[in-house]
């Protein structure tokens, strides 16, 4: 039984969906390795975004079945798959996981396919990812994945039956947990200060890994709290305020975005333009990312 709901796994994007025009708001899609990636990576923005009415889509490339100590392979990825249902109504998005094994996504044409069709599909103006340079085996392949589609979303002849987009997407990666060494500083930082704790709430829908084995795979020796409020607190502090602090190599980014509000900015998500999508100006990047003083 619980098989055949894995096989289900997939939520495409419904027909009045697909219709929506741009005029309705820009969309974004967050393309990620794993169920909690794109939460963990880009909550804040994506909370942001939607408050001012864009459209996002979470898509996850593997089910996540290894994401855990215990507990069969199955048992691991329906658990996973009901916490990214919880984190889509906490986050008021779209979120599809694709039924690929944890640990062994590959850079294939068929995935490539797959990412092209997600890509097409949710016609997004903006398409986000993990960095090439990331720990994670799987980070790296999405990363790669989403890089090879960056030209061919927009050509005809690629995959014919989901038509190709008239303008390519602007394609951003996600801040990794190494430093780009080539390129230090981010391109675009964007303030989360004002929705910390509504990041939190959303990566707390995913208590099978913030709770249970990321303390366990990293050999945390910290207690995790019982209650409700002590553990969103906890997410607050080690997934959020931690992983969000502005690093000196941040500072000159963030007086460019914020200007005379850069001081008032203490937690970030950062992000690095890939150049394999649309080339962008700053102005570009003010008119997609409507989150920035300028636009106020």
């Amino acid at each position: 039984m619980v098989v055949m709901l894995l096989g289900a796994v997939s939520t495409k994007v419904n027909a009045n969906e697909q219709n929506q025009t741009k005029e309705k708001g820009k969309r974004v899609i967050v393309i990620c390795a794993h169920p909690d990636d794109a939460e963990l990576t880009t909550g804040g923005t994506t909370i942001l975004l939607t408050r001012l009415g864009y459209k996002i889509k979470y898509v996850s490339l593997t089910n996540g079945n290894k994401g855990h100590h215990q507990g069969t392979k199955n048992e691991i990825a329906f658990r996973r798959y009901k916490e990214t249902r919880e984190a889509a109504n906490r986050l008021n998005c779209e979120y599809e996981v694709l039924n690929n094994e944890d640990g062994e996504l590959e850079a294939s044409l068929k995935n490539r396919m797959e990412v092209i069709r997600l890509i097409r599909e949710w016609k997004a103006d903006i398409v986000i990812t993990h960095p090439s340079y990331d720990y994670h085996p799987d980070h790296r392949n999405a990363s790669l994945l989403v890089q090879d589609a960056a030209f061919l979303v927009t050509v005809p002849k690629i995959l014919p039956e989901v038509p190709a987009l008239e303008e390519n997407p602007l394609f951003l990666y996600t801040r990794g947990r190494y430093t780009n060494r080539q390129k230090p500083s981010p391109d675009i930082v964007v303030d989360i200060t004002p929705v910390v704790r509504e990041k939190a709430d959303a990566i707390d829908a995913h208590e099978s890994q913030i709770y249970e084995w990321l303390p366990w795979i990293n050999r945390s020796k910290e207690v995790i709290p019982e209650t409700r409020e002590g553990r969103l607190e906890h997410v607050l502090n080690v997934y959020v305020l931690k992983r969000g602090e502005i690093k000196a190599e941040d500072l000159p980014v963030v007086e460019k975005w914020y200007g005379s509000s850069a001081q008032a900015v203490n937690t970030i998500e950062a992000f690095e333009i890939c150049e394999f999508g649309r080339k962008v100006t700053d102005q570009d990047i003010l008119e997609l990312l409507q989150l920035f003083p300028e636009q106020k």
